[in-house]
């Protein structure tokens, strides 16, 4: 009996020259629509499924291929006696080989144009029945969802009238993969749309957009995946224009770095070393910004990663090249910045032209053992209002500096200090089991550079003992959430001192 494939397929790459090398092994090729206009335009003998099922594609294509004559011919088990005396009495004839790829519900969603409607029409229900079939019943039906498979399908048909047991697992495999991740968009779209941020069960799907050389360490593989929408502004959607591949350590120092960045409106530079802010410089010129970053902690930014929110130019890529970094991700890289930079052949260079853009994410997880983790990005800055709870208010440039210091702790692992003078920081004291030892730590990094600066802690102090640290370095001003039961202890040892303190009514842990 001659074998018969059945192709009914979206995206039509090479598939004409894989159903001309099918006709010529002696196979019946079955289809539909598009792909049969496709294959007769071709010169291809072809049947059209309304040949196959004696029933015509009807509601303008919604029902074409769900019938017995199709889904029988697919599932039908050939070494099964019962099975095929059914196809006998029933005139079903058997499908070998399913060639489907579906309705283009990903660029659907994709396209800011495409509305509801059309979005629903883009739901493909024909295509995923078939290939579950022809996965489920994987033993005896090739089914292919890739057009880079089918130069293997043609090569062992070629060699063994055939394709092997293996090769039909591998394909069944990635028809699995291809109707979860398909599904996984569906019904994160209607999320979306229901404003449904807590589901019953979550399924969620990313692209695979590159395999690391490993992890965190050498023993541990990795690979980067990309979520689907909404990549502007991130780095999934940078472009490497220059050096080495990104480490897995790489990128998630620079995602550090972009979040951090993106609290900033003017020219500023943030130098980030595991994933915290290191060095954060704003200024009129982000060559000035860079300088102060850098000199912020010129030890922890070697070996570190820079944003930057402005164009990097060639006054600014001339101080960068003599400081050994990993990875400079700015919107956009001047010609002569390109000449200097890339001098230094493993220097990572990113150009991400969105790189302000902040509603880039609805939310943040994290796995834990067993389990998952996920919340809402934290996208707030302040509470209602900034409250200060001091006889002294601050100054005009204090407060400047508060608010640049706390959106520096924002960013700062928990327990994070912040100290900051002319919007530079000048200690950052991340990551510590301890508030006082986190503000000590950024004291001893700040040096004498500390005297008239500010300090941010990213929750409330529960004893008074940072505001007497602080007076004792010369911090003028502190900001911080309040929301202690003694924050009363905190405030009398300000106004002792001649302190001012703000309250933001908001804290920002994080773990």
């Amino acid at each position: 009996m001659m074998k018969r494939a059945l192709i009914s397929v979206f995206d039509k790459t090479n598939v004409v020259e894989f159903a001309r090398e099918l006709t010529g092994l002696g196979w019946e090729i079955i289809s539909t629509g598009g792909t049969s206009a496709k294959f007769k335009a071709e010169g291809i003998p072809v049947m059209d499924i309304s040949d196959l099922t004696k029933f015509p594609e009807c509601f303008d294509g919604r029902v074409k291929t769900l019938h017995p004559n199709v889904e029988g011919g697919i599932l039908a088990i050939r070494d099964n006696e019962a099975h095929i005396a059914q196809m006998n009495k029933l005139g079903i004839e058997p499908i070998d080989i399913v060639v489907c790829n579906l309705y283009p519900f990903k660029e659907t969603i994709l396209n800011p144009e495409a509305g509801h409607e059309e979005i629903i029409e883009n739901i493909d229900i024909g295509g995923p029945t078939m290939l579950r079939a022809a996965a489920k019943n994987y033993k005896f039906v090739t089914v292919i969802t890739d057009p880079e498979d089918y130069s293997k399908v043609i090569e062992e048909l070629k060699s063994d009238n055939d394709t092997s047991l293996e090769t039909k697992e591998y394909l069944t495999a990635k028809v699995f993969e291809h109707t979860a991740h398909y599904d996984a968009l569906i019904s994160g779209y209607f999320n979306k749309r229901l404003k449904i941020t807590s589901p019953k069960t979550l399924t969620i799907t990313y692209e695979k957009k590159q395999d690391l050389r490993y992890g965190e360490n050498p023993h541990q593989n990795a690979t980067f995946y990309s979520q689907i929408q909404e990549t502007e502004g991130t780095l999934t959607a940078a472009k490497k224009i220059h050096g080495k591949e990104l480490s897995y350590n790489n990128i998630g120092d620079t995602d550090g770095a972009l979040e951090t960045l993106k609290e900033f409106e003017e020219p500023t530079i943030v130098a980030a070393k595991h994933a915290n802010p290191c060095g954060i410089g704003s200024a009129k010129t982000i060559s000035e910004a860079f300088q102060k970053a850098y000199d912020a902690d010129p030890v922890s930014i070697f070996g570190g990663i820079v944003a930057s929110n402005r164009e990097i130019d060639k006054a600014t890529a001339e101080i960068m090249s003599g400081i050994f970094l990993e990875v400079i991700v700015a919107p956009s890289f001047s010609k002569e910045a390109l000449e200097v930079l890339t001098a230094k052949k493993n220097l990572r260079l990113l150009e991400l032209p969105e790189i302000l853009k902040s509603d880039y994410s609805s939310f943040k997880g994290k796995t834990v053992l067993g389990g998952f983790l996920i919340q809402e990005m934290d996208k707030e800055l302040i509470g209602e209002k900034l409250e200060v709870v001091t006889e002294r208010e601050p100054s005009e440039s204090e407060m400047e500096d508060l608010m640049f210091a706390w959106k520096t702790v924002k960013h700062a692992k928990s327990n994070g200090i912040a100290i900051a003078k002319n919007k530079t920081t000048c200690g950052v004291g991340p990551g510590q089991v301890s508030r006082i030892w986190a503000l000590e730590n950024a004291i001893r990094q700040g040096a004498d550079r500390i005297a008239g600066s500010v300090l941010a802690s990213d929750a409330f102090f529960p004893f008074s003992d940072c505001v007497e640290a602080a007076h004792a370095a010369g911090i003028t001003a502190i900001i911080q959430p309040g929301g202690s039961i003694r924050d009363k202890d905190s405030i009398e040892a300000a106004n002792k001192f001649g302190i001012a303190m703000v309250f933001t009514g908001m804290r920002h842990f994080k773990h």
